[in-house]
């Protein structure tokens, strides 16, 4: 009795402190028992791609535009975080692995974080207790020290299971935003790049005066939670879906710049640090990106050089970024329209918006910019950075580019100077994507029958579009990666980073490199030109190296030995002891050495004139809107109104005759008259026979 009245009378807070634990614990255990309980394997029934696929028809068969509501059903497809731990896997590890090799420990582990994600206990960053780790990432052990945990915490890689959480949610938030998007915008989407750009600009861009070439990539950087979501509400009512993204958006990230400066030292002396090792790498960790692609990923223009990040989105920050432009986007496709006025006088645009030349051939005569001229513009966006060309006087230039900033001020908080919307004149060029857009001025001569049919002669004056490769830009670009040295007259320097590579490791590394800028530049009207620079740079670093290395003392030695394009080998001049190359190659020992390409600029392949649609689309979505037509039984419905209108019979009921035929009157009604009268015929004889 006394004992009960004692108990009664204590405080409730520390019981409620020391209760508290256990039920979560009991709570926990209980529910991950049930997650045991439930078989992965069952769960996975359908295709992650064709989940994917009906995704996508939805989201572009949807004329409306009308939010989706209900996403929560597509997070609960295991078969879609599957597909996504495939992908993480990839960009982790470098190999896409099966299905049916996945470990069935892998798949609980994937379970109970789908489980965590729909129940509303997924946190972003958790890095010491995860629910699924990378197939790289060794186990922790059971006793870990603080200084491990602490830089467990405080490393700025991205957590594993953050990047499935991001994957699942671009494959089901991209289709439905992909279907929205402007076609003028080209960065960070699929089917669409740079070069789609480049093309776009030549084919459509031609009889433009003005340009204004504007900068808004301050929006990758800093963004408001609440402006983002304000724009995602509008398609997506989703509240799982919108959460996840908002707590996304709104976690810090930890700054690289201060977290090298930062040094836990636990009340202990910083130690010296010796020799750095060389690092080993594991059998399935990746390995690094080779010399030739980190060299052609350091030539990224301005344009392309920056990607967003907003928080713990990741892969999603592109897609949201593009969400938040797509405002700008639309903004300008009205005023495209509204600010479209033709003109009978012009030699084109004379009716539609869409009048003109499809071709970067076709001369504007007579280039001016009168009142009597056609008014147009046109607008274009890769990334954070966009392009408009305008056909008008310079004060309509003016007058847009403050329409411009007042909207992004007014939608995206962002104040722009008259620095980051710059107004230029063709007759200068304009910088984009390190190509220059600029016109070549013509004097064509134009035949025509005059009266009396006399045919009449006369030089005309006409301009053409020229889109051409920076060739300042791409010295600069080498200058910065420390091939060359020197603006005006650029000086090869020795490629130092493969200084230990052999001779055909060193060649096959530079001629990918080579292919790959040859490829860039396949737009560019100085294309033979720019990319034999490239190659006269990288055959003389090259040559300087394999002096510096079997110290041969300068390049007229090594082009002498190996020749032009260095396909021939080098050996050391102390190295007399060495067996032939032909020898070593015949016995597999050596690699055959592929000569630098290029080296003649008849190898060099000329530009790509080829015409661009003026209203393409990319492949995947011609497919979509093919499909989504046949779909629909109102297409066939005119389709047989119109062959019925036409008198035109089709294939279907051709064959349905030909089977009622055979069914009513057999295969003699059916046969050739050869055929029937070479059967009277042996009838016939049959029966004098």
């Amino acid at each position: 009795m006394w004992l009960r009245t004692s108990i009664k009378r204590l405080p409730l807070q520390p019981l409620l402190t020391t209760i508290t634990p256990i039920r979560t614990l009991t709570a926990l255990s209980t529910h991950q028992e049930r997650e045991q309980e439930q078989d992965p394997y069952s769960l996975m029934k359908e295709d992650p791609i064709q989940v994917c696929s009906s995704l996508w028809v939805r989201s572009f068969s949807n004329q409306t535009h009308a939010p989706f509501s209900n996403l929560t059903g597509f997070l609960s497809k295991f078969d879609l975080w599957v597909l996504a731990y495939q992908r993480s896997c990839a960009h982790f590890t470098g190999s896409f692995p099966p299905r049916n090799a996945i470990h069935s420990q892998v798949l609980r582990d994937l379970l109970s974080l789908q489980n965590a994600v729909v129940r509303g206990r997924f946190s972003w960053n958790h890095k010491i207790h995860s629910y699924i780790r990378s197939p790289n990432e060794k186990p922790l052990t059971e006793f870990t020290s603080k200084r491990k945990i602490q830089s467990i915490l405080e490393s700025n890689a991205p957590c594993f299971q953050d990047r499935v959480v991001q994957e699942v949610l671009l494959l089901i938030l991209e289709p439905i935003f992909e279907a929205r998007f402007s076609s003028k915008s080209h960065a960070f989407r699929p089917g669409r790049n740079a070069h789609t750009v480049i093309r776009t600009i030549r084919s459509n861009f031609a009889g433009y005066l003005w340009f204004l070439r504007g900068d808004v990539s301050e929006i990758f950087e800093t963004v408001d939670t609440d402006v983002v979501m304000g724009y995602l509400e509008k398609y997506v009512k989703d509240k799982k879906v919108l959460g996840l993204i908002k707590l996304a958006l709104g976690a810090r990230v930890r700054n690289q710049a201060h977290g090298g400066d930062c040094d836990v030292t636990f009340g202990k002396k910083k130690k010296k640090k010796g020799p750095k090792k060389k690092k080993i790498l594991n059998e399935n960790e990746p390995k690094p990106d080779p010399f030739w692609l980190r060299s052609f990923f350091s030539f990224a223009p301005e344009e392309a050089a920056k990607v967003p990040s907003y928080g713990h989105c990741g892969i999603l920050s592109p897609l949201l970024a593009n969400v938040c432009l797509s405002e700008l986007d639309y903004m300008m496709e009205e005023k495209i329209i509204k600010f479209f006025r033709p003109s009978k006088l012009d030699s084109i645009w004379r009716d539609s918006i869409n009048d003109g030349s499809h071709n970067p051939a076709w001369p504007e005569f007579v280039p001016s910019s009168d009142r009597e001229k056609t008014r147009k513009m046109d607008y274009i966006r890769y990334g954070g950075h966009f392009l408009i060309g305008i056909r008008g006087p310079r004060e309509e230039a003016v007058q847009i580019r403050k329409e411009i900033t007042e909207f992004c001020e007014s939608k995206y908080w962002l104040k722009l100077d008259n620095s980051k919307v710059e107004i230029e004149h063709i007759s200068r060029g304009i910088l984009f994507l390190d190509h220059i857009i600029c016109r070549r001025v013509i004097h064509p001569t134009l035949r025509y029958t005059g009266t009396g049919g006399k045919i009449v002669s006369e030089k005309g004056v006409g301009t053409l579009l020229s889109v051409t490769a920076s060739l300042q830009q791409c010295i600069r670009q080498f200058r910065r990666l420390g091939f060359v040295k020197g603006d005006r007259d650029p000086e090869p320097l020795p490629c130092t980073p493969m200084l230990y590579s052999s001779q055909a490791h060193t060649n096959s590394q530079m001629n990918k490199f080579l292919e790959t800028m040859a490829d860039w530049y396949r737009y560019a009207d100085n294309r033979k030109k720019i990319v034999g620079f490239c190659a006269y740079v990288i055959r003389s670093s090259l040559a300087k190296l394999y002096a510096a290395r079997y110290r041969l003392k300068s390049r007229a030695k090594v082009y002498n030995i190996a020749s032009r394009d260095l396909s021939r080998p080098l050996r050391e001049s102390s190295n007399n002891s060495a067996p032939e190359y032909s020898d070593l190659l015949r016995m597999g020992l050596v690699d055959a050495i592929e000569g630098v390409q290029f080296s003649h600029m008849s190898s060099i392949p000329s530009c790509d004139y080829a015409p661009f649609p003026r209203n393409w689309i990319p492949d995947h979505e011609q497919v979509l809107r093919e499909y989504i037509k046949l779909d629909n039984p109102k297409f066939f419905c005119d389709l047989l109104r119109s062959i019925k209108q036409e008198g035109l019979s089709l294939p279907q009921d051709e064959i349905s005759d030909i089977v009622w035929d055979y069914k009513t009157l057999g295969v003699w009604s059916k046969r050739s008259d050869g055929e029937k009268e070479l059967k009277n015929d042996s009838g016939k004889e049959m029966m004098t026979l």
